[in-house]
């Protein structure tokens, strides 16, 4: 039955794709197909090999050692103010950012990541059809993170056409920053981390070529990458990657603070006029897509509640929302898969103003589809989640 299910999901993703698609003719489905076969390949092998296992366990105990060295730092400073055995969120989840955002540049200074970058960019572009920059963009996207990112390739901005800034910020949308993986998996199983992280990078490409199909000639598929650390020094390149980490830790920390606040008023509203919360009537209207990535249907109207929540405010709230819900094994895999991604509202106005901070004519450019990258970083985690869903 699941099968069935997941042929279902995949139709409505690629359906929902097809009907929004700016050049329905220019679709080319080979790359697609071998995509959705690697993104089948890569999800069996994750969530049910030993080996798949071993590698998942392995890069969760990477981040667990960060964490570890990370609470040396944050109890140094905050020390006494937790009370004995109680964990603060803010102190355990978002303050190790900070350190990982600090490894991160000291590894781009030694110049491993752009090695690591353009390798894994260069071989993607062979299975994607797209150029070399979107490539890069993709797997840069997931380490440097959806600001960041833009930075890297700030010298082609303002030379690229629509469709090509569409693809490139799709990919910061679909992905996420490595310096919050760790912070993801102190809030769902490692192994759903993991396997989003993948699955996403392929299956941006996926819908990215669907909705904006184009062909990159030989003499566009340039790619120049800045490299900002010529100009400092190490210690001026750390301090400037620790206080950005500490930028993006206040940051999610103060939209926890009003996301979780306004939802609370906004159910408390709801209950008061309707006696249903306005979470409930969410879970309702994304039920459906619960039901076709996976999920029980008995356990569709709460999953597809969480999904809402992502999307209205974002991850972080959506993943404290799925440990209040007591759903079975399978639908919390699905659900948790679905979340790992930067679908939200908050995400557009973040990308457009990135790039309008690096070319303000492309910034507006960013800001006028901004709905359609939500759109289509949406089906990326749905597709993602159904792809998870057949293994789970």
């Amino acid at each position: 039955m699941k099968f069935l299910i997941a042929i279902l999901g995949l139709l409505v993703v690629f359906a929902l794709s097809f009907i929004a698609s700016n050049n329905k003719r220019g679709i080319r489905y080979r790359p697609i197909i071998v995509m959705i076969i690697l993104q089948l390949i890569l999800g069996f092998f994750l969530l049910n090999t030993v080996v798949g296992t071993v590698l998942i366990k392995g890069f969760s105990d990477v981040f667990n050692n960060l964490l570890t060295y990370a609470s040396d730092g944050i109890n140094f400073v905050f020390g006494g103010i937790a009370n004995e055995g109680q964990a603060p969120f803010f102190l355990n989840v978002l303050l190790p950012i900070i350190f990982i955002s600090a490894l991160i540049g000291i590894l781009q200074y030694v110049k491993v990541l752009p090695i690591i970058i353009r390798f894994i960019g260069l071989v993607l572009s062979k299975v994607n059809g797209m150029g070399k920059l979107e490539s890069y963009n993709a797997v840069a996207s997931a380490i440097l993170g959806q600001s960041e990112v833009f930075i890297s390739v700030k010298k082609q901005i303002g030379l690229l056409p629509k469709h090509r800034l569409y693809t490139l910020c799709a990919s910061a949308m679909s992905t996420v920053s490595m310096s919050i993986v760790g912070a993801y998996m102190t809030m769902i199983d490692p192994k759903y981390v993991v396997t989003a992280l993948v699955l996403n990078l392929f299956g941006g490409f996926i819908i990215a070529s669907i909705l904006n199909p184009y062909q990159v000639t030989p003499e566009e598929d340039q790619l120049e990458v800045q490299e900002e650390q010529e100009k400092q020094s190490f210690f001026e390149m750390l301090g400037e990657y620790i206080m950005d980490g500490f930028k993006v830790a206040i940051t999610v920390a103060a939209m926890l603070i009003g996301f979780v606040a306004l939802i609370a008023m906004i159910n408390g509203i709801f209950n008061g006029i309707f006696g249903i919360s306005f979470q409930e009537i969410l879970g309702y209207v994304f039920a459906p897509f619960a039901f076709v990535m996976g999920v029980p249907w008995k356990e569709a109207v709460d999953a597809g509640s969480i999904m809402a929540t992502k999307m209205v405010s974002n991850e972080f709230v959506a993943m404290l929302d799925l440990g209040k819900h007591a759903l079975s094994a399978r639908a919390t895999g699905i659900v948790s898969i679905f979340l790992v991604s930067f679908a939200n509202f908050s995400s557009i106005g973040i990308i457009a103003g990135a790039v309008k901070g690096l070319h303000e004519k492309q910034g507006n450019v960013v800001a006028r589809f901004g709905l359609k990258l939500l759109y289509g970083a949406t089906l990326v985690s749905v597709l993602s989640a159904t792809i998870a869903g057949v293994f789970l």
